[in-house]
């Protein structure tokens, strides 16, 4: 049965679509799973690279500091004119290699959901092509743009694709609503779990597409070992 690892997971929604289809899934956080699931690691993913897996999916790095809206904190205050910030850079270094770990660890199937990163992170983190996907490509009714760094892994497919609706309509604005949230005191990091949680159609996809290599795997080391 082949292993997978869905790193910086909480709500467990991917973790729950391999399960669906046979597989080994477990998902690893440094907060504790949504769904109080015995099949949740609490601690730094780094600490688990290296236990046997198949595929690692890593969903939600740290990437305040790596996306295009970020690079300003790189700044004292928000402003290049300042000068830079220590901080804001030390902070930008952990993130990148964080995501570098990731990307390169010793596991055969890879995906790493990446934001647009501005250039500093790009070089920071080496990081290779990227193919961006959106949720209503698998049936989920929102706009999220998620990127994904596939190592031995194929570009996504869409399924179950819907029509977007009109700009500036109501349900255009319903879509929209990970974009919407407000950015400020409590609601601050009520957008944060929103735009982390993974899209059950997209999680699907991916369990169904991906799972279904490292099923064509273990039957090729089946007949090898027969």
């Amino acid at each position: 049965m082949a292993r997978v690892l869905i790193g910086c997971e909480r709500s467990g929604v991917l973790r729950r679509a391999f399960l669906t289809l046979g597989f080994d899934a477990w998902s690893c956080d440094l907060e504790p799973s949504d769904d109080n699931s015995n099949r949740h690691i609490r601690g730094d993913l780094r600490d688990h690279l290296c236990d046997g897996w198949d595929l690692l999916a890593v969903l939600h790095p740290p990437c305040t500091r790596l996306c295009n809206s970020g690079v300003r904190w790189l700044y004292i205050g928000g402003k290049k004119v300042n000068g830079c910030d220590p901080e804001g850079w030390r902070a930008l270094d952990a993130a990148c290699e964080f995501y570098r770990t990731c990307r390169d660890a010793p596991i055969p199937r890879r995906a790493i959901e990446n934001p647009v990163m501005h250039r500093h992170a790009i070089e920071r983190t080496r990081r290779g092509p990227v193919q961006f996907v959106q949720p209503w490509w698998f049936g989920d009714r929102a706009f999220k743009a998620t990127g994904l760094e596939l190592i031995n892994l194929p570009k996504l497919t869409p399924s179950n694709q819907l029509q977007p609706p009109r700009p500036e309509s109501i349900e255009h604005k319903q879509w929209s609503k990970v974009h919407r949230q407000s950015g400020w005191g409590n609601a601050a990091q009520d957008r944060s779990r929103i735009r982390s949680q993974t899209f059950p159609g997209m999680a699907a996809a991916m369990a169904e597409q991906w799972g279904r290599l490292l099923d064509i795997q273990a039957a090729q080391f089946a007949l090898e070992a027969a």
